[in-house]
């Protein structure tokens, strides 16, 4: 097995994990997934921070505004590992309910970015936004309170 199928075995299911609790209000899989040691960063679809306390605030920010998720796929399209620093590039797709409105699809392009820590992955940087072209997330973000 290569180096960077060791790291997607490792970090895609977990990654699967975390999001789709996200997607039904539970952020603590998601912070124990990421690093809690600067740098930590988030651009995200609907808010950015940087810093552990505030990236922690906003993963329960979004937790507490998601519910119901039917599902949650992430289609790695490039990924890499060398030594302890690892990256996959995606397209999400999600059907969730956002701001307690029904579940509806959405979709987004990430980047994640991940390093070793203790001999464990742990993300540190997420970059998203919504997949050109398509209308489900723009509505969805707009539902974001």
């Amino acid at each position: 097995m290569s180096e960077v199928d060791q790291f997607l075995a490792q970090v895609m299911p977990r990654q699967h994990e975390a999001e789709i609790a996200l997607h039904n209000g539970d952020s603590g899989p998601r912070k124990a997934l990421w690093s809690h040691h600067n740098p930590v960063t988030v651009l995200g679809a609907a808010k950015m921070a940087s810093g552990w306390p505030d990236v922690e605030k906003l993963f329960d920010w979004l937790a507490g505004n998601f519910s119901n998720c039917e599902s949650y796929q992430c289609e790695v399209i490039a990924a890499g590992a060398s030594g302890d620093l690892g990256f996959v590039v995606g397209h999400e797709r999600t059907t969730a309910s956002v701001a307690g409105q029904p579940p509806s699809p959405y979709e987004l392009r990430v980047t994640l970015v991940f390093r070793r820590e203790a001999g464990e992955w742990r993300e540190f940087h997420r970059h998203a936004d919504p997949w050109p072209n398509t209308a489900g997330a723009q509505e969805q973000l707009a539902r974001l309170r």
